[in-house]
Order: structure tokens, then C-alpha cells, then sequence
């Protein structure tokens, strides 16, 4: 790296990079210097004064967290007078919070049901603490050797326990106010729902506003939890059990694809979720769902063996029987009166083989995903583009200038996404929301435009319109970059921004403001979703906001572009290796007859060649679209929430129904034959 620079830390010379903290480039390094209110992400705090370190040539002991590199900087962390003023904060701190067990030298072999020898209370011991053995208070004291008796009384604060929130537990008499979480819901989320407060003119942390985190706006995402040091801050469920295995997975939730280090116990129990703050596409985050929403995998309700309908009940039965039968059925359906409908948590490989039977043994493409209720979301995307996917990673929102949500509760449906949006606008990025409900972004929006329902294409439309028109585009990357722009030219020209504005309900005013702020911007970004539009504007609506990042030359650059907000978690795997109705593997179309010559050769057989009728098509139809069997993997909640009209109802008309799942559902209970279905931290995949 060019601009790598050396330093010297305890003798140990390591590389960096200019701008670091000489902790930063310590814990890179894999160099050991205590800390408590530090942690990745944050802005250094330098508030519990344990990294403290010298510097030769400097004066005093400076923080590590606060204190930049500098070439050929010599740090010294380990002598006797650095860890004399350590221990003398920790003296401070220790006097504030249950200590009996801290240093004590048989901390390490004492059990619960062991008799204190130093008549220790029950409530200060680190044996009955929540985060005992993941404690990094403990391993701090521990690491500092403290002394077994302290020059400064123990005060117990004796605050009562919050436990009204539904998520998890508050316990004030440990807290060390480190601000750890403070810091994480305000710098981190965006959120500000705690803060610190004073109580007996002692500094503690509470909610920024009313009683509980509920009042406060709380988000119950976890990231308070995570970054804690004590018990002060713990899940409501599984708080006293300990971690013995750790496993990486894919939250299965929504399509960020949040990395979580899932905890289980000696037992296998899964107790816990902590977000991954190395995972790339979470950075440490999560949302209530995937931090508090993966308690099924403790039920014992699952579905272990394969069930097959007689005399009108389900019966147990071995896999050859079942297969056997699968296959004795599904051979009167072949073609399209058979459909494949997967789940939107399969893998890539699953959703490939899934695909593949439909095509190649059932001579059918009818196969899809139950998410896939808004496929124009990225299709209209791909007709103007060329690809349909988000043309730039997510934390590139952090760092945009202007960001234009439209028709999409992000914090509700992909939490993640919203972090970024949040950061930026603390940075000062101007935000801009079309939606007509209240979604928690209006309360931060700079224009927030509420179209009269079925009126947003319009809006659109006006929004195009003022651009060219106040000749806030860019003519030059226009002319460069695009086909044919005289024509959407012509089109803008026919719109009256009158009447625009009284269909709307939304004054010309509002809609040139939030045309010059998105257009005034360096870089801007649109986040999008299709939530409550009629599907006759969908495809509409993402050629105009397309539109709208062509003509302020906002696409095929940093921090700029555009974001589909899908609802299924791996939607977009499905797309790529062809489980849905028009497309192969490769993500290529159905009618490319390059790409079908290809398939049939590799797989020697004949594709079909009608088109594959999508879950709306099926579900919404009263006849169900001719369909007469079908292979149902997962539940959905489109079945309930009105995307597919006539619900679980249509189910019961199949012929035959095969319904691959992990628990018991309205759809097993109309199936013919039940499957079970491994869950998603019980196999491998992409």
C-alpha cells in the first residue's frame, strides 16, 4: 500500500494506514490493549481510560482510541506506571459495580451452588450474572490483576430491574457507562432511543424519552445488546444460558443478507443471534427479526418424517413410499398443469434443482417463488439497463448526497437499508420520501410528497417534467450515455404540471423542491419498492424513476444509483439461476434461444416452450390458471396478506398437492403428501 506507515507498539513494529488510532492499528495487528467504551464503528470515546498508553517523545498517557498514528511513532502499553493508572480507573469503576466475584482468585473454578467463602451476596455474584463468561468487564479486571480488597467502598446503585420491554432486560446496577450503547443507537441506527440520564447525581443510561424502549422508538434491532460490556444490557429469552458452539449463517428473513454468529448451548439449544461485524453486508447490524425472529428453531413441532394423505388423514411414511407415491401422481400432470412454487429462503442450489425438475421432468415452466408477487420491481430495471439488480452496494447510501425513497418502508421490511440512509442524512444528505403512508423516514424526510393513492406515476411524471423544464439535468451525460432522449423529451413536454398537481394533491412547490434537491446533489441514490401501487404502474414507475437517474446522470458512479427493495431473502438467486417463469439458468431469458440450445444440450432434453405462469397467476385465478397439481416448498405470508387473492382457499382445489416444509401449516393441512424441510442452520448452500 502506498501510503503505509510504520509504528512500534511494545517493541512490535506494524503497518497502517495514515488516519487510524493507535488502538485500530493495535487490534488489526492482533496486539492486545484494554478497552471498554471503544468498539468498531463508533467514533472513539475515550471515556473508561484503559487504553491509555505513552508515547515516546510525548507527553502524558494519551488514549489509544483518540490518538492517530503517526510514522515511526513509538507506543509503549505495557509498564508498570500505564497499568498503575489503569488500575486506578478500574478501582473507580469496580466501586460502582458488583466487584465480590471480580477479584476474586477462585472466579475461574467457583460454581453456582458453591458456598461463598467471602459471604459474597447472591445478586453480586458473577456466577449469577446473565454475562458471565462472555463478560468483557471480567476479562478486563482479570487481565489488570486488581487486588483482592479495595481502598474504595462498593455502593450497590439497588435500581429495580426494567423488564417491561419486550426483547430484552435492563439492569442498571451493572451498567459501567461505558455509552457503548448509547453511541451505537445514535451514531450507528440513527435512532437516539437511549441516552444518558442522572439519577441521584449519579451519570446512568435510560430511555431518551418516556419510561420504556416502546415509548422511546426503540427499533428492538439489538445493537445496544451487542456492543455492551456487562449484563446491564441482555435478551429477555435464553439470558442466563452460555454459548458452546458458535455458527455462521444467512439470516433467512429479507433479501440484505445479514451474516449472524448463531450461539446454541451444550444441548444444541439456539440462545442467541449476534450480528457478524466483519459480514460485509450488514456490518454488524441486524434488525428486531433477525436478532429477536429465530425462535423456531428451538420448536419441537418440526415435521421428521414424510407424511402421505389416507382415508382423508395424514399418516406417517418412509421417504421410498413417499417418492414412490410422488412420483406414481405427478405423472398425470406433466406439463402445465403442474407448478413448482419455492420458498423464498431456499438456496441457489435448491432453487436450481427446483427449477431444473419443472423444465426437464415436468416439461413445464411453471416454477416460481412465493415472494415473487412484484416482479416489474426489477424488470423494468433490466428493459432500461440491461441488468435487474441494484446498480451499487447498499453502504454506498452512507455516503451519498441526496437519497429519494419511494413506495417503500425500509425500517419495517429491510431494516438494514435504512442505516445507511440514516447515516447519511446525519451527514447531511437531503431525503426525500413519496409514499402516502407515514413511514418512520417521513419524520427525517426534507420533502416528503403524499400523492393521492394511484396517483404516484403521475407525481413521477411532474417530478421529470420540472427536471428538464428548470433544466436541471445533464444534456451532456444525457447525449453520451442514453438512446433516444428527444422522445421522453416529447413526452414530458405533453404533461401539465397543473394538473398534475390536482390529481396529486401535491402542490407544484413541493414537487420542484424535491426535483431541484435530487437533482442539486453530487451523488444521488434511489431506494424503491412497489408496496401499495396497482400493478398496472409498476412498470411505469420504475422506468420513471430510472428516468429520473438518467437525467441527473446519477447512475455508473459512487454513492449514486438505484436500489429494488424485494421482500423475498433470495429473490435474487432465484432470478440468477432460473426459478422463475421467464427465466433460465444464468438468469437468462426463456425466449433466448442461444441460452435454451445451451440448457438442452447440457441437460439432454427439450425445454418447454409456453410460457411459465407466475404464483400470482396461479393463486389469483379462480381456476387456478389451469394449473391442476403443484409442488408447494415453504409457507408465505402472501397467502394471508391479499397478494394471492383467494389465499390457502385455492390450495384445495389441486388434484394433488405436495408441500415441502419445516413445521405444520394451513398448506400441509390440504396437502396430499408432506415433506420435511431441513431449516436453514441445518444445511449448506449460497
Amino acid at each position: 500500500m502506498a501510503d503505509e506507515i510504520t509504528i512500534s507498539i511494545d517493541g512490535v513494529e506494524i503497518k497502517t494506514e495514515p488516519g487510524k488510532m493507535v488502538l485500530e492499528a493495535a487490534i488489526e495487528a492482533g496486539l492486545y490493549i484494554p478497552y471498554l467504551c471503544y468498539h468498531s464503528g463508533m467514533k472513539p470515546f475515550a471515556a473508561c481510560r484503559m487504553c491509555v498508553v505513552s508515547v515516546e517523545g510525548g507527553r502524558g498517557f494519551p488514549a489509544a482510541c483518540t490518538l492517530p498514528v503517526q510514522d515511526g511513532m513509538q507506543v509503549r502499553s505495557e509498564t508498570d506506571e500505564i497499568n498503575e493508572t489503569r488500575r486506578g480507573v478500574m478501582q473507580m469503576l469496580i466501586a460502582d459495580h458488583p466487584n465480590g466475584c471480580l477479584t476474586c482468585h477462585r472466579i475461574d473454578i467457583c460454581g453456582p451452588s458453591d458456598v461463598c467463602l467471602r459471604h459474597v451476596s447472591v445478586n453480586d455474584r458473577c456466577i449469577t450474572c446473565p454475562k458471565n463468561e462472555r463478560c468483557e468487564f471480567k476479562d478486563t479486571v482479570r487481565y489488570l490483576g486488581m487486588e483482592l480488597e479495595s481502598p474504595l467502598e462498593y455502593n450497590y446503585r439497588d435500581i429495580p430491574l426494567e423488564v417491561s420491554d419486550p426483547f430484552y432486560d435492563r439492569d442498571m446496577n451493572l451498567c459501567i457507562t461505558c455509552g457503548r450503547c448509547v453511541r451505537v443507537c445514535d451514531e450507528v441506527r440513527g435512532d437516539a432511543a437511549i441516552g444518558f440520564i442522572e439519577r441521584s447525581g449519579r451519570a446512568l443510561v435510560g430511555t431518551s424519552q418516556g419510561t420504556s424502549l416502546l415509548e422511546s422508538g426503540c427499533e428492538f434491532c439489538g445493537a445496544c445488546i451487542d456492543v455492551c460490556p456487562v449484563g446491564a444490557l441482555v435478551e429477555k429469552n435464553h439470558k442466563w444460558e452460555k454459548p458452546r458452539t458458535v455458527q455462521k449463517s444467512i439470516c433467512p428473513h429479507c433479501p440484505v443478507g445479514c451474516q449472524l454468529n448463531l450461539e446454541f448451548n451444550g444441548d444444541g439449544k439456539f440462545i442467541r443471534a449476534v450480528a457478524d461485524i466483519n459480514a460485509p453486508a450488514n456490518k454488524g447490524q441486524a434488525c428486531y427479526k433477525g436478532k429477536f425472529g429465530l425462535e423456531f428453531l428451538n420448536k419441537e413441532t418440526a415435521i421428521k418424517q414424510p407424511l402421505i394423505r389416507r382415508d382423508g388423514l395424514l399418516e406417517e411414511a418412509t421417504w421410498e413410499e413417499a417418492i414412490a407415491f410422488i412420483s406414481s401422481r405427478l405423472g398425470d400432470y406433466i406439463g402445465d398443469e403442474f407448478s413448482m412454487l419455492t420458498s423464498p429462503n431456499s438456496t441457489n442450489e435448491e432453487l436450481y434443482v427446483a427449477q431444473k425438475f419443472s423444465r426437464a421432468v415436468m416439461k413445464t415452466n411453471n416454477v416460481d417463488q412465493t415472494s415473487n408477487v412484484t416482479p416489474e420491481l426489477t424488470v423494468g430495471l433490466e428493459r432500461a439497463l440491461g441488468y435487474g439488480a441494484a446498480t451499487n452496494s447498499i453502504w454506498e447510501l452512507e455516503n451519498s448526497k441526496c437519497i429519494l425513497v419511494f413506495n417503500t418502508n425500509v425500517t419495517e421490511n429491510q431494516n438494514v437499508v435504512a442505516v445507511p440512509i440514516k447515516k447519511a442524512v446525519r451527514q447531511g444528505a437531503k431525503l426525500i420520501v413519496i409514499d402516502t403512508r407515514e413511514v418512520e423516514l417521513t419524520r427525517q424526510a426534507d420533502s416528503w410528497l403524499r400523492p393521492s393513492p394511484g396517483t404516484e406515476l403521475l407525481l413521477l411524471g411532474g417530478i421529470l417534467k420540472l427536471l428538464v423544464q428548470g433544466s436541471l439535468h445533464d444534456p451532456d451525460w444525457i447525449s453520451d450515455n442514453c438512446e433516444d432522449p428527444d422522445t421522453l423529451y416529447y413526452v414530458l413536454d405533453t404533461i401539465d404540471l397543473a394538473a398534475v398537481s390536482l390529481e396529486t394533491q401535491v402542490s407544484i412547490d413541493d414537487i420542484s423542491k424535491a426535483a431541484e434537491l435530487f437533482a442539486a446533489a453530487d451523488s444521488g441514490s434511489i431506494v424503491y419498492g412497489l408496496d401499495n401501487l396497482n400493478a398496472d404502474v409498476h412498470r411505469g414507475c420504475v422506468v420513471s424513476l430510472v428516468n429520473i437517474a438518467l437525467l441527473t446522470a446519477n447512475l455508473g458512479k459512487p454513492n449514486s444509483g438505484l436500489y429494488p427493495m424485494r421482500t423475498g431473502s433470495n429473490e435474487q438467486g432465484a432470478w440468477d439461476v432460473g426459478s422463475v417463469p421467464y427465466r433460465l439458468p444464468g438468469g437468462r431469458s426463456w425466449t433466448d434461444e442461444g441460452a435454451k440450445n445451451e440448457i438442452e444440450s447440457a441437460w439432454n432434453c427439450e425445454l418447454p416452450t409456453n410460457r411459465g405462469k407466475q404464483a400470482t397467476d396461479i393463486l389469483s385465478s379462480s381456476d387456478l390458471a389451469g394449473v391442476k397439481s403443484m409442488f408447494l416448498i415453504g409457507d408465505s405470508p402472501n397467502f394471508t396478506n391479499g397478494c394471492f387473492a383467494m389465499g390457502y382457499d385455492h390450495l384445495e382445489q389441486l388434484e394433488f398437492l405436495v408441500v415441502q416444509d419445516s413445521f405444520m401449516s394451513p398448506a400441509t393441512a390440504v396437502a396430499d403428501v408432506v415433506l420435511p424441510r431441513a431449516l436453514f442452520t441445518s444445511k449448506d448452500g449460497t
